[in-house]
């Protein structure tokens, strides 16, 4: 309750200066340091006094100050843990404040890999850009901030807005950016790296510069396959210009999240630079298509506060969806939404907090937000539709807003009941069966798959048929992978005919889940089961080796032989499955293979080396799964796990935690870690030291 209090006070006061003052513009030239992890820099505010305030307050976590000036004259100022406060030298009307600033973030800004591998990014949504930038924490206050940055000059430097200069010297760079909008402070972004880009063009003449590594060169195509072709659909089918002058992505190490669609520069996942293989399992299409959609939906026209987030979220997940259909078309589109309602309802019986909630759950902010959207879409018309999406963000445009405004809209283009639509979408948790079954049995795909999915109950003589039509047809591949899902508990002697019509299918989906549902291989199945190891399907490969090397132990090498260059995605998982395989093969052959031996040796040292900090987490969590199944005593691998426990990826920390937890109930372990202690760096031994307390 007293945080909530706290919480509510703090909202409350931003609130008031949001009203009083207006701040306009940033200026901000800042240097990085990356081995001090620092950032520090000069900074100007222009800002105007709109009515008479006590104390004015900038959002500024632990950070220093010095040479503070208000309108060319020193004042006198107070610094919190939290806040600048300036109470003199400003008056009623226009103001210029300057000061120079230290920081040491503990987050926010981020320092990944050493030498030409490291890089620098931040991430502001929902850890604050104050951590490392004198800004705003409240999003209704809208600056246009200007960047002016200076790094190593090996490195490239990307920021928001337009680049205007660049000077560089043989030790440094200073790039500087410049934007011509407002945007909330959650926005500005920062990304430091060995970076490299290529620039298309939209058919409305923006520059579309996508970033990527040296070495991903070769996965250029496909990790920015249908880039334009979506930037050109969003855009008219908005009906609104892109609102910058410049769109970039930049893909890096150990981000937090999938994408974060800061203002004109995208960050992603390097989870999403695939090859043609990665594409087809995992691809950046939907996140590539979702964070552009922010641009307007989230940056340009940003909700007030967290119950209406689903104004943000829910059209960026909608318009991905549409985007897709695009690329995809409509069988596609209408399984993503199908999709989405299954996990809908299932949640709908444990989440009761509502859309219009901040407290609700991504779910239902994301993917009911899109369908909610779809059910006004479909029921008031395309045409309508996209008149009052134009007319909401023309009209509140570089504003903040709430989700009557938009409703407000969709009023003047209809007679849709939006209250009647507010209390069962947005204000209800309950799942609107009704209206969502309606809209799906719209799609003649879509009611092909509910009726075979009726089938369900039916005896295999009563549907073999119909199943072998399906497979035989040129139907969207979810149908028929439906079809293999009615099969898999059957004796695979009485439907053998129709695996093999599956695999004839070359449709990558549908094999890949023959694959899944085939536990035990029959010999006369074997070398057909055997082709699906060479699939453009890392998800494929990895399921079918695995099925085959438990199924013939006896061709155990020839599958180690054709696996030996598998890399598999970025988290290495195909390298990592041959090196566990490899060692897997000398405990059973170490007496009449002394090269087996040898192969495990080095790759069990391999192994080790990806728990390093020197890779990606998902590469060490891979490594550790493997390692710590049945290796676990190896000093250096339960060292690097320690290291894992504070990295700053809170997914990859939960799991280094959670698995030293596991641990320490062996009294054996629970020494091992205590012995390692002394041979820690100070963050390591604190963390251990909580985790040892059970």
């Amino acid at each position: 309750m007293k945080y909530l209090i706290l919480f509510f006070l703090s909202f409350l006061s931003y609130s008031q200066q949001t009203t009083k003052v207006d701040f306009k513009r940033a200026f901000a030239d800042i240097t990085i340091d990356s081995k001090e992890k620092r950032v520090s820099g000069k900074m100007t505010y222009e800002f105007v006094v709109n009515s008479s305030i006590d104390t004015i307050r900038i959002d500024a976590v632990n950070m220093g100050f010095c040479t503070l000036f208000i309108n060319n004259k020193a004042v006198e100022y107070k610094v919190t843990k939290k806040e600048l406060q300036l109470f003199e030298g400003f008056k009623k009307g226009k103001n210029k404040l300057y000061f120079e600033f230290s920081a040491n973030p503990k987050q926010t800004i981020y320092f990944t890999g050493v030498d030409k591998g490291q890089q620098i990014w931040t991430q502001g949504q929902g850890k604050y850009t104050s951590y490392w930038l004198p800004s705003f924490d409240d999003v209704n206050e809208k600056v246009i901030f200007n960047m002016k940055v200076t790094y190593n000059a090996d490195f490239e430097i990307i920021s928001n807005g337009i680049l205007v200069n660049k000077d560089a010297s043989s030790d440094y760079k200073t790039v500087s950016f410049e934007m011509q909008k407002p945007m909330s402070s959650y926005l500005v972004m920062l990304a430091i790296g060995d970076f490299f880009h290529k620039t298309e063009t939209s058919q409305s003449g923006i520059p579309l510069e996508n970033y990527y590594k040296s070495i991903d060169e070769d996965k250029y195509q496909y990790t920015y396959k249908d880039s334009k072709t979506i930037f050109d659909f969003l855009e008219k089918e908005i009906g609104v210009k892109y609102p910058w002058k410049v769109y970039r992505q930049v893909p890096v190490e150990d981000f937090l999240y999938a994408g974060m669609e800061n203002t004109s520069a995208t960050i992603f996942s390097q989870d999403y630079v695939v090859d043609e293989s990665g594409f087809n399992d995992r691809n950046y299409l939907n996140v590539n298509a979702h964070e552009l959609a922010h641009q307007w939906f989230g940056d340009l026209v940003t909700a007030k506060s967290g119950k209406h987030h689903w104004l943000q979220e829910g059209f960026a997940t909608y318009y991905a969806s549409l985007a897709e259909r695009e690329v995809f078309g409509d069988d596609y589109f209408y399984n993503q939404l199908f999709s989405y309602a299954n996990r809908l309802k299932v949640a709908a019986k444990t989440d009761t907090i509502p859309i219009m909630n901040e407290k609700a759950s991504s779910l239902s902010f994301y993917q009911k937000g899109a369908w909610a959207l779809h059910f006004i879409r479909e029921s008031i018309g395309e045409k309508k539709f996209r008149k009052a999406v134009k007319s909401y963000l023309k009209k509140y445009q570089y504003k903040n807003v709430e989700t009557d405004d938009f409703l407000a809209e969709i009023r003047k283009v209809s007679d849709f009941d939006t209250e009647k639509f507010k209390k069962v979408w947005l204000e209800d948790y309950k799942y609107p069966a009704n209206d969502i079954n309606f809209l799906l049995t719209k799609n003649g795909f879509m009611r092909d798959l509910l009726k075979l999915q009726y089938e369900r109950k039916s005896k295999l003589e009563d549907k073999y048929n119909l199943l072998k039509v399906i497979l035989t047809s040129d139907s969207y591949s979810a149908l028929k992978v439906e079809a293999v899902f009615q099969i898999r508990n059957e004796p695979f002697e009485k439907v053998s005919e129709l695996y093999d019509l599956a695999m004839k299918s070359n449709d990558i989906a549908v094999r890949r889940f023959v694959v899944q549902s085939i536990e035990n291989v029959p010999e006369s199945f074997k070398f057909e089961f055997e082709t699906l190891l060479n699939d453009k399907s890392y998800e494929t490969k990895q399921a079918a080796f695995i099925t085959l090397w438990k199924n013939f132990p006896n061709e155990q090498s020839k599958y180690l032989e054709i696996a030996k260059n598998w890399e598999g995605r970025s988290d290495k998982e195909l390298r990592i499955l041959y090196l566990n395989a490899c060692m897997n093969y000398a405990d059973v052959h170490e007496l009449d293979d002394k090269m087996a031996s040898i192969n495990a040796l080095k790759a069990l040292n391999e192994l080790i080396k990806y728990t390093s900090p020197n890779y990606e987490s998902s590469i060490r969590q891979n490594a550790f799964e493997s390692l710590l199944s049945n290796y676990t005593e190896n000093k250096e691998v339960l060292k690097n796990l320690v290291n894992a426990t504070i990295h700053h990826k809170w997914q990859f920390t939960k799991y280094a935690r959670d698995k030293v937890r596991e641990l320490i109930n062996n009294e054996k372990y629970l020494n091992q870690f205590k012995n390692l202690l002394p041979e820690l760096s100070v963050e390591e031994q604190n963390q251990l030291n909580k985790l040892l307390v059970i």
